[in-house]
């Protein structure tokens, strides 16, 4: 009777989850984060950006944070090329998301150019929440499409809607995109170290927005983590120190 109750398990002996159960949460994810898209066409429209330059950053760009953080730069009279170095920089995490994912979804070679566009916050997260590499393609999968497509047509929505709604700041829908952000950020800080890195991250970018220009406290804010590497490499250097010495004087 166990042998007919157990659930399958995958080739790394970890107990496989349910497509369904899969599907359920991609969708939920999905969902939820496609439509503050609606936010982002509303507060594009309202950073001077005509329908067409705002669609085309939902198609092509495709990563929410970095998108608030252009027009979000530009509505607070930033330079455009500043603006646009800031969301480059933040859109680079993708790119370390996909050294990981590469290795678990291991996808055919046809397919990467898609799935790589599809590399950003919510999938990894999904993706990697997963217990088998089955599993994490399907929710990678289900919460690519699903954000895509929901995202790009909430997208226009919002920019339609725009001129109707008023100002956005007003509505506090400019606040959405990274409200949404550091929620799925949060569970994902673990350690002291990712803990610390995302403290010191965050006092420098609020500290310098009075004095620096509009996207270069994003920039600065990325000195963070070599700050905190740093910091880290320099006590662990000290700590063996001192126990090379005591083990020396205990001689």
């Amino acid at each position: 009777m166990a042998e007919q109750t157990a659930l399958p398990v995958t080739p790394d002996d970890t107990p496989a989850k349910p497509d369904a159960a899969v599907v359920r949460d991609a969708l939920g994810v999905g969902v939820a984060v496609g439509l503050s898209g609606f936010a982002f066409g509303v507060t594009s429209a309202g950073s001077g950006l005509s329908l067409l330059q705002t669609c085309v950053l939902s198609l092509l760009v495709f990563t929410g944070a970095s998108q608030f953080a252009l027009v979000g730069a530009l509505a607070a009279g930033g330079n455009p090329f500043t603006a646009a170095a800031g969301a480059f920089f933040l859109g680079t995490r993708n790119a370390f998301y996909g050294l990981r994912l590469s290795q678990l979804l291991a996808l055919p070679k046809a397919v990467r150019p898609l799935a790589a566009h599809w590399v950003i916050d919510e999938t990894t997260a999904v993706a990697l929440a997963q217990p088998s590499r089955r599993a994490a393609r399907i929710g990678f999968t289900v919460t690519g499409i699903t954000l895509y497509v929901l995202w790009n047509v909430t997208t226009l929505l919002g920019a339609l809607g725009a001129e109707a709604i008023g100002d956005t700041a007003a509505w506090g829908l400019d606040a959405a995109g990274p409200a949404v952000f550091l929620a799925l950020l949060a569970p994902m800080l673990k350690s002291a170290t990712e803990r610390a890195t995302a403290g010191l991250a965050v006092l420098l970018g609020l500290g310098l927005l009075p004095v620096l220009p509009a996207g270069v406290p994003v920039l600065v804010a990325a000195l963070a983590a070599p700050v905190v590497l740093w910091a880290r490499g320099r006590r662990a250097a000290s700590t063996t120190g001192s126990t090379t010495r005591r083990e020396k004087d205990s001689r």
